[in-house]
């Protein structure tokens, strides 16, 4: 299983808090999230509403990061942002953080893989993303 490329993020959840201050959180969600991500967050966004601009800024930072992991790790497949899925660790299952690349073109190349880790500490998020092709 050959590896085809490593990605790495960091984000400072400040400049993204920033951002959505700005410009409004649903509108970078709708255009960075996957249709099953942006589901998510709706329910997120309902249950603690801008209240907890600090957990929904989590949110979008952590998939920010990892979005932009993978596409460093694809390099030179291009992922657009909704292309990419990231499902969390899931308690109940025990399932770990999985990343899921659903291209829209049958063209994009050979990865079949990829594989996520993401910490987030204080006002940081990293991310790191290895695809492989199987």
């Amino acid at each position: 299983m050959p590896i085809l490329g490593i990605g790495v993020d960091i984000l400072h959840l400040p400049r993204l808090i920033s951002l959505l201050s700005r410009r409004g959180s649903e509108a970078f969600a709708t255009r960075i999230l996957s249709f099953q991500e942006l589901r998510t967050f709706q329910l997120l966004a309902e249950q603690h509403g801008e209240d907890e601009t600090k957990r929904i800024a989590q949110f979008l930072g952590v998939r920010w990061a990892v979005k932009e992991a993978a596409y460093k790790a694809l390099y030179p497949i291009r992922p657009t942002w909704k292309e990419v899925t990231y499902l969390s660790f899931n308690g109940t299952t025990g399932v770990k953080p999985t990343l899921v690349y659903r291209p829209v073109r049958n063209d994009v190349g050979p990865a079949n893989k990829l594989h996520v880790s993401v910490s987030h500490d204080g006002d940081y998020v990293y991310a790191q993303v290895i695809a492989e092709s199987t």
